[in-house]
């Protein structure tokens, strides 16, 4: 019998404590990686290369004060700016839908796209929203779920605006992500209404090397003016929303070191239960000539065999949960960020190991060492 076989037969010796032990190791592994998936998704990885190009600007004092109408052609007069596009949440409710489940957003049908070259879209659709004031797109998968054909009427009453809107759909887009919204052409609630105002600019700039320079020059060109601005680049707008929650990144360290300790208990636990069973098998192999270090490599062989299995166990378990996450309701909105690249598998992958290793080295030492005699008369 080779030693791998051996582990292995060892490793599932008593089956139930072995399977509830992967269940526990794996639903710390599960943990561990969905945090480590935040971190660096919100912090480390960047967004797509789109993004790098786009800048927010808003009200200084908060995201609900709305900015002048005028300030978007302003802003598009300064050198290196491709694009303003106004960006407003509509409040209000879908008539005659059961579960309202989707933002309804104004803006400028002539640029919207610009932005958002990922979104398929037939060029005739393009052409016939921006052709029609009351026209509207949809992401395919919204317009799948509630039955929407192009054509098809969709009526959103006000809420804060008195305005009912009799939107016509007249396209649908895929994109890489499920797209929870439908968007219109603002202009046609600033004349029902009689509002001038727009809650945000998406600015597009012609270079990721402009940025810096277009945010500065837009907060400047408002800053003695009666409602300014604060602008930066989309990135930093979207942390600055995650901020709102508290501090994630205090928050994720906390759990990913909660979840470490945790896993290193349950581990040496589990080795340590092991050990003590079979004390008189392993003075038995000392008797047979098994040397210290073999019996070590052995018991260090079936903590990591473990550790590993609940690893396999979680990262796949947080491979389901992060695509329900993005393409379902449950995750939010900045769910549709998240994603598991091989780079967190590289560093999750060797802390199981270590998990495993450490939680077996001291126990493992020393029964590797018992005294033979000592050994055979232990009970229990």
């Amino acid at each position: 019998m080779t030693l791998a076989r051996l582990v292995t037969r060892n490793t599932w010796r008593n089956k139930r404590r072995s399977v509830l032990t992967v269940l526990s190791l794996g639903f710390s592994f599960l943990l561990l990686t969905v945090m480590m998936t935040i971190w660096r998704s919100f912090y480390i990885d960047p967004w797509s290369m789109v993004s790098a190009l786009h800048i927010v600007c808003r009200h200084r004092v908060s995201l609900a004060v709305p900015l002048p109408t005028y300030y978007r052609e302003k802003i598009r007069s300064i050198p290196g700016v491709a694009d303003v596009i106004p960006l407003n949440l509509f409040d209000g409710d879908y008539k005659g839908a059961t579960e309202d489940d989707f933002s309804k957003v104004g803006t400028d049908p002539n640029e919207f796209l610009n932005a958002y070259p990922e979104y398929q879209i037939a060029p005739e659709q393009v052409q016939a929203w921006q052709k029609d004031a009351t026209g509207a797109i949809a992401g395919s998968e919204l317009a799948q779920k509630h039955g929407w054909k192009l054509g098809d009427r969709l009526t959103i009453e006000g809420g804060q605006l008195p305005v009912n809107l009799e939107l016509t759909l007249r396209g649908t887009f895929k994109s890489p992500f499920p797209v929870r919204g439908i968007y219109f052409n603002w202009a046609y609630v600033q004349k029902a209404a009689r509002y001038d105002k727009d809650q945000l600019y998406l600015i597009q700039a012609d270079s990721p090397q402009n940025v810096g320079r277009i945010s500065g020059a837009v907060d400047s060109m408002f800053h003695n003016s009666p409602e300014p601005t604060r602008t930066e680049a989309e990135k930093a707008f979207f942390i600055g929303m995650i901020a709102m929650y508290g501090n994630v990144k205090v928050f994720i360290l906390s759990i990913s070191l909660a979840v470490l300790f945790a896993t290193l208990l349950v581990s040496s636990n589990t080795v340590a239960m092991s050990i003590r069973e079979r004390t008189r098998e392993v003075a038995m192999m000392r008797s047979l000539g098994f040397q210290p270090r073999l019996i070590l490599a052995l018991f260090v062989g079936e903590t990591v065999t473990l550790t590993l299995c609940g690893w396999l166990f979680g990262t796949l378990t947080a491979y389901g949960m992060t695509y329900a996450m993005v393409h379902g309701r449950a995750g939010g909105p900045f769910a549709v960020l998240l994603k598991i690249p091989p780079s967190t598998l590289a560093v999750s992958l060797p802390v199981a190991g270590l998990v495993g290793v450490l939680s077996a080295a001291i126990p493992s030492y020393r029964i590797s060492r018992i005294n033979i005699v000592q050994g055979l008369r232990h009970i229990g």
